[in-house]
C-alpha cells in the first residue's frame, strides 16, 4: 500500500485556515486548540488514562493492545463513521493527534481502508503550538505595531473594526477589557487566546497588513494575559490617540455596556434571567474596583448603578445609566488613563476624534 500523505508546512496550514481533525482526548483539547479544530477524540478522557496506566505498568504493546480493545466493534464504527463525515465536509482538511504519533496513524488507517485518504500533521498539536508561539517571537522582532489609545468610552474598539490592518485583541479574548468588560459567553483558555492570536499576525502579516495595529490595552484583558513579548512590544509602540467629548464617550458607554451587552444577556439567558445577570455582572464589576474607588464614593456609584437598573427594568428607560457612567469616567477611569499614559514610551503620532483617526490610519501611518 502506498504511502498516507502527510504534512509538515505549518506555515500553509494556518494561512490557509485549514480544518484540523483533532483526535485528542476531550481533556487535551479544552486545555488548548485551534479556532479551525473540531475534537472528534480517538479515545475519551477516561479510556486515554486507561492506556496510559497500562503504559506505565506493562509497556507499549499491551497498551496498544488495550486502546484497540476499548475501541472497537459498534464504538469503532462510529468514530469511523464521524471521522468519515469531517473528512468529506471538509476535504482540504488534516487531522493530528497530541505528537502525530500512533492515535493519528491509527486514525488515517482506519480512514483509508474505509475509502478516505486523509493528511496527517507530522508532529501533531505540539509542533503546530511550538510553530506559533516561535512565529509570534519572530513577527514581534520585524513587524510595526501602531496602538490605538485613547480614554475609557471614546471608542477604540469601533476604530479597531474599522481598519483592514487591524487585530482585535478583546475580540479574539472574548471579553470588552475592563472590570465591566464580561461577556455573557466564556473567555477562551489562554492557549487558545495565544493560538488565536499568533494566526492573525501571521495572516495580516502575510497579506501585507503593515503596521499592524492594536487596541491599548493592559497586562490582563478579563482572566488572559497579553503574551510577554507582545506586551513589551507594545509599550514602546507609537500611538494613535482618540478623543471624544464627555458626552459622548458617555453615550459609546451606553451602547456598549447597557444596550448592547443587555441584548448579548437577553440573546443568551433569556428575556427573564439575561436582564437580571445583566445588572448582577455589572455591579460584580463595580465591586471588584471598590478598593481603588473609596468606600465611599463605591457605594455612592452603586445606589446610581441600582436606581438605573430599577427604572430600566420598571419602564425599559436607561437614561439614568448616564448618570454613574458620567462619574465613574470623571472620577475614576480619567485619572487612570493619564496616569497610564505618563508610563507609555511610544510617541503619538495623531490625535483626533474617531473619524479622523480612522482617515488618517487609512492613509497609511508610517511608524
Amino acid at each position: 500500500m502506498a504511502a498516507l500523505p502527510e504534512t509538515s508546512d505549518y506555515r500553509q496550514l494556518f494561512l490557509a485556515d485549514t480544518p484540523f481533525l483533532d483526535l485528542r482526548s476531550p481533556g487535551e483539547f479544552a486545555h488548548g486548540s485551534f479556532p479551525t479544530s473540531t475534537n472528534l477524540p480517538l479515545m475519551s478522557n477516561e479510556e486515554r488514562a486507561q492506556v496510559g496506566t497500562c503504559y506505565k505498568q506493562r509497556g507499549q504493546a499491551a497498551a496498544i493492545a488495550l486502546g484497540h480493545e476499548l475501541v472497537s466493534g459498534a464504538e469503532r464504527e462510529r468514530r469511523i463513521a464521524d471521522w468519515s463525515e469531517f473528512a468529506r465536509k471538509h476535504p482540504g482538511g488534516s487531522l493530528y493527534c497530541w505528537r502525530g504519533g500512533l492515535r493519528s496513524q491509527t486514525v488515517q488507517q482506519w480512514l483509508a481502508e474505509a475509502g478516505i485518504v486523509y493528511p496527517r500533521v507530522v508532529g501533531g498539536y505540539k509542533a503546530l503550538r511550538r510553530f506559533l508561539l516561535e512565529e509570534l517571537e519572530r513577527s514581534l522582532q520585524t513587524a510595526p505595531l501602531v496602538l490605538i489609545s485613547g480614554r475609557t468610552g471614546t471608542g477604540k474598539t469601533r476604530v479597531v473594526a474599522a481598519l483592514d490592518n487591524a487585530l482585535d485583541l478583546e475580540g479574539l479574548a472574548r471579553h470588552r477589557g475592563s472590570s465591566f468588560g464580561h461577556l455573557p459567553e466564556a473567555q477562551p483558555s489562554q492557549i487558545d487566546f495565544e493560538n488565536a492570536l499568533s494566526i492573525q499576525f501571521l495572516q495580516l502579516l502575510q497579506r501585507g497588513k503593515r503596521p499592524l495595529v492594536l487596541e491599548d490595552e493592559g497586562r490582563l484583558i478579563g482572566r488572559l494575559s497579553l503574551p510577554e513579548n507582545l506586551r513589551q512590544r507594545m509599550q514602546g509602540a507609537p500611538m494613535l490617540v482618540v478623543e471624544e467629548s464627555l458626552a459622548e464617550r458617555v453615550e459609546v458607554i451606553l451602547e456598549d455596556y447597557i444596550v448592547d451587552l443587555g441584548q448579548r444577556y437577553m440573546a443568551s439567558e433569556g428575556v427573564v434571567e439575561g436582564p437580571a445577570l445583566h445588572r448582577t455582572r455589572l455591579l460584580e464589576g463595580l465591586d471588584r474596583i471598590r478598593k481603588r474607588l473609596g468606600g465611599e464614593r463605591h457605594q455612592a456609584l452603586r445606589t446610581l448603578m441600582e436606581k438605573a437598573f430599577a427604572q430600566q427594568r420598571a419602564s425599559g428607560d436607561i437614561d439614568e445609566h448616564r448618570a454613574w457612567i458620567r462619574a465613574l469616567l470623571e472620577t475614576y477611569y480619567d485619572p487612570m488613563y493619564s496616569y497610564q499614559l505618563s508610563q507609555r514610551d511610544g510617541k503619538v503620532l495623531f490625535q483626533g476624534c474617531r473619524d479622523e483617526v480612522i482617515r488618517f490610519a487609512r492613509a497609511g501611518v508610517s511608524c
